[in-house]
């Protein structure tokens, strides 16, 4: 289960960066994508393997199986950085290469903390470039090594993001204008699913608690510069001293 101010890396898709930045807003301590967004699992392997610091929590969103391989050299990338595309070869990776791509990054995170807890997910974002029918394959051969990978693994368990959005957010409401990418109202209820499933009984409190001073803090007034305003500010942010203090002397 997932602590109050719980350090956690987030690693992949925008998907990872969306549920990385709401878990930053609740004041966990988050770090997300630190060399870029990486979508497939080879791109996650090199990640975890230049990461410095590894949490006890690692959350790692899928978001294909297509990968780039630079023709000079025959290696992955994870950016082609705008180079031309004819320098490069596009290929799928197939459900035993992801697999043993993910094993190798759990591995490697093992090695570093062995006390380490992977959650997986695949990302609800939806690839058009793929055609429909393509991004539903791709998808499923992340969902298939993402089951094994659970299967080998105690530390590893897997997040279903990507099928609450399609069995249960059915509503147009719950995607953006392009109908591709999550809205924000999707985004917040998949975060609400995360956090009732992750987060300790007394990770919940702490988010409860935490909800009035970030309204505060949040809040935009009409004159800022006013003496009213910047005493609230003031006691605004002696009660998140206090509130930090109090949960960090009891975790």
């Amino acid at each position: 289960m997932i602590e109050p101010l719980e350090e956690m890396l987030f690693v992949g898709s925008c998907f990872a960066e969306n549920i990385g930045r709401r878990m930053e807003e609740e004041h966990f301590s988050v770090v997300v994508n630190p060399f870029g967004v990486m979508y497939n699992p080879v791109s996650i392997l090199h990640t975890m393997q230049r990461q410095e610091n590894i949490p006890r929590v690692v959350f790692i969103t899928l978001g294909t199986n297509h990968v780039y391989r630079l023709r000079e050299t025959g290696e992955i990338v994870d950016n082609c950085q705008k180079r031309p595309q004819k320098l490069f070869i596009e290929e799928e990776l197939t459900v035993g290469q992801c697999t043993e791509a993910l094993a190798q990054t759990v591995d490697a995170l093992c090695r570093r903390r062995p006390d380490v807890w992977v959650v997986v997910t695949v990302s609800p974002i939806r690839y058009a470039k793929y055609g429909y029918h393509g991004s539903q394959l791709s998808k499923a051969t992340l969902q298939l090594a993402a089951h094994e990978l659970c299967n080998r693994y105690g530390n590893v368990c897997y997040f279903p993001a990507y099928e609450i959005v399609l069995d249960e957010l059915r509503d147009y409401r719950f995607y953006q204008p392009d109908m591709l990418h999550p809205s924000q109202q999707a985004v917040d209820y998949i975060w609400e699913r995360f956090a009732d499933v992750f987060l300790s009984p007394m990770a919940k409190q702490f988010v409860k608690d935490w909800q009035p001073i970030k309204a505060a803090l949040n809040h935009r007034p009409f004159h800022p510069d006013s003496d009213d305003y910047q005493r609230f500010l003031a006691q605004t942010k002696d009660k998140e001293k206090a509130f930090l203090a109090r949960y960090i002397y009891n975790v």
